[in-house]
């Protein structure tokens, strides 16, 4: 790794905190190191250390081509003339994990990725910083990181996978996912099923539909901490490449302007991010991780802004799970930028935000850069909407004191009313559902899966999945203080507030009792008292905690609520 043959400009005007380890006498241990690892004199004289954080590893297509992308960011680094200095930090994948217990750690690996990168760049004393990440939770704990540690950055998407191909239909893992329904109904033969998944995901990239890591890549490009347009490119694109060299040398340039990431990261921002996500039909835990981030760059933002953004902002997307296309059919239509232009004219998206790009997104979304492709049918005019209110709910009553999220695009039925049929454990109610037990009209509960009583708030993807291939996705409810998989559909209302953990009402619900879900009018509530909840209250007694050392046990102590985005800190 020789860093003394490119950039050969001073910038030693830009090592605000680098020259705390690379001035002075003193300092030569800590030049040694840096030598050690091929960096010169001259340039730890005048170059900015900047960091390029990634998570890349070897499990997952969601990390595979990070590493290769962290080649091209640091090549355009040291073009602009600083020093690249790579690390790593995790991934805990959820299609992996999901419906075991190690899914518990996946939202927990939210908080470490963040922790790990500011502790990473603080110890270091970088100058400035690219983070590259490509799954559900390296997206929103690596901009957690960038917000807390507010040094120039820029955000490095690593792509969507192309999707695949079965019995001449294009597939994803979602219809992994439903498949295990199907089979378990005698739909689909396991031959077949082992056939679908040899097929669903045929190389890197995140998960294809307008599931979290796509939901998140699109919200990040709108908070304007991307290169506008690297939302929709697909990993294995050759402009991925070329992105990643922009982005390492417009990071140095950041650093030259001293721009920060909270003058992109505003209340109007996060407003714009919202509005994309509501208006494609994106995941709901873009709830969380967007609460999780305005935290970190000290904005206000409330649960309740987004059933109000969602309100007023009609779905234009026709997006998997609820629609049609993936995100390499958005790429071609024309990419994220038509969304944003979409959303624009109809005064849903404020073009005046900064962006990391320099200057807003009014000086780089215009048509002569993204074209849309003619008659394309992915994106469609505000006037034609898919569905006239955004994707998202948020529903309150005795049931959801502090409120619960619902995905409504692409849900037929908005209301219903049925019997709880409680299940204590995600597995448990898994179960109950391959064995033929939950019938049309049950409101399934799923409960202590919260952010303390999972601990780490599982999906529930494979319960979903489930219960789509069995033909339940608009006959059954489900509600958890759990979270959803962004490929989810049907109907679904997860971080329900308080959770079962520290005794919300969910915890107090007993089998049989009658549970109304009124997407319209916002509700969510059981037929019972106040009286007899209290009553039922009384007679409760929390359950031990599952883990009582290590990660989990920790994260269990000092987690908040889903309702505040169940942050640690």
């Amino acid at each position: 790794m020789d860093h003394s043959k490119n950039g050969g400009s001073d910038n030693s005007a830009l090592k605000h905190l680098s020259r705390e380890i690379t001035e002075g006498v003193e300092r030569a241990p800590a030049r040694a190191y840096f030598h050690a690892v091929g960096v010169s004199d001259s340039d730890l004289d005048s170059k900015p250390l900047i960091g390029v954080a990634s998570t890349w590893n070897e499990m997952t297509p969601c990390q595979a081509n990070l590493s290769d992308l962290a080649a091209q960011v640091k090549q355009g680094i040291r073009a602009a003339g600083g020093i690249p200095l790579e690390f790593n930090t995790i991934s805990v994948t959820d299609g992996i994990a999901m419906g075991t217990e190690g899914m518990k750690a996946s939202l927990i690996s939210r908080e470490a990725i963040a922790d790990s990168i500011e502790l990473v760049v603080f110890g270091h004393r970088l100058d400035a910083l690219v983070t590259l990440a490509g799954c559900d939770k390296t997206l929103p704990g690596t901009l957690m990181a960038i917000a807390r540690l507010n040094l120039p950055s820029v955000f490095l998407y690593g792509g969507s996978i192309m999707p695949g191909t079965y019995r001449g239909k294009k597939v994803t893992i979602q219809q992994v996912f439903e498949a295990v329904g199907a089979h378990s109904k005698g739909v689909m033969t396991f031959d077949e099923v082992r056939d679908l998944e040899n097929r669903a995901c045929p190389g890197a990239g995140a998960c294809g539909g307008l599931f979290t890591a796509n939901t998140m890549s699109s919200a990040v490009e709108a908070l304007g901490m991307m290169l506008p347009g690297g939302a929709s490119i697909p990993a294995v694109d050759g402009r991925k490449f070329q992105e990643g060299f922009r982005a390492g040398e417009r990071v140095v340039q950041l650093l030259r302007e001293d721009v920060r990431p909270r003058e992109m990261l505003t209340r109007r921002a996060f407003e714009n991010a919202i509005s994309v996500v509501v208006a494609m039909g994106g995941s709901t835990n873009a709830v969380l991780h967007l609460l999780a981030i305005a935290r970190e760059a000290n904005v206000s933002l409330d649960i309740d802004d987004f059933d109000a953004i969602s309100r007023r902002t009609p779905v234009i997307g026709d997006m998997q799970p609820g629609g049609r296309y993936t995100m390499p059919d958005l790429d071609e239509a024309g990419g994220l930028p038509i969304v944003l232009r979409r959303l624009a004219e109809a005064g849903h998206f404020d073009t005046s935000a900064r962006n990391v790009a320099g200057g807003t997104f009014a000086d780089h979304i215009g048509p002569e850069r993204f074209p849309e492709t003619p008659d394309q049918d992915v994106i469609r005019d505000v006037a034609n909407p898919r569905y006239r209110e955004g994707g998202l709910a948020i529903l309150r009553g005795n049931l959801a004191p502090e409120g619960a999220v619902v995905k409504v695009a692409g849900v037929k039925n908005t209301e219903l009313t049925g019997p709880a049929r409680i299940f204590d454990q995600e597995e448990v109610a898994f179960q109950a559902i391959l064995r033929g037990e939950i019938q049309a009209g049950d409101v399934v509960v799923i409960r202590f899966e919260g952010p303390k009583g999972g601990p780490g708030m599982r999906e529930m993807l494979a319960v979903t999945g489930a219960l789509v291939g069995q033909g339940h996705g608009e006959d059954v409810a489900l509600i958890t203080d759990g979270r959803f998989s962004g490929a989810s559909r049907g109907f679904c209302i997860g971080h329900v507030a308080p959770e079962a953990m520290v005794g919300g009402p969910i915890a107090l619900l007993r089998e049989g009792d009658r549970i109304t879900i009124d997407i319209a009018n916002r509700r969510l509530s059981v037929d019972l008292s106040d009286e007899e909840l209290q009553a039922r209250l009384r007679s409760w007694t929390a359950p031990p905690p599952r883990y009582d050392h290590g990660a989990l046990a920790k994260y269990a102590r000092l987690v908040s609520s889903a309702s505040v985005g169940a942050v640690t800190g």
